[in-house]
């Protein structure tokens, strides 16, 4: 996780000192914003991916009954559905499962995953 921040600040500071040094030029100063423009969307996309995984993955493990559902909901409403989520699951402990190694929570008599 610390290498991926490192990489987006250098990729960040390089977009910034690039512009200010373009910046005596129109046409590399507007080359430059439409990068900087292009890498916040990429970036939003990328983030939006992650946390798509993450809701699956935790839904899952929860033993959420539509994780089809709330990934839909999340796709369509973003942020809002992020916070709906985060109300809405069950709370407690996420363990490992002793059969099948997968996460589930604590308190469930059954894994979501395997049965047992």
């Amino acid at each position: 996780m610390k290498k991926l921040y490192r990489q987006v600040m250098a990729l960040v500071s390089f977009l910034l000192t690039s512009s200010n040094a373009l910046a005596s030029s129109p046409d590399a100063a507007c080359g430059t914003a439409c990068g900087g423009f292009l890498f916040i969307i990429v970036a939003i996309f990328v983030i939006n991916i992650a946390i798509l995984v993450w809701v699956a993955k935790d839904s899952k493990a929860r033993g959420m009954g539509s994780t089809v559902g709330w990934l839909v909901l999340i796709f369509f409403t973003g942020i809002i559905g992020l916070i709906i989520y985060f109300f809405s699951r069950p709370s407690g402990e996420v363990d490992e499962c002793g059969y099948c190694h997968n996460k589930r929570l604590k308190a469930m008599a059954k894994c979501p995953h395997c049965g047992n």
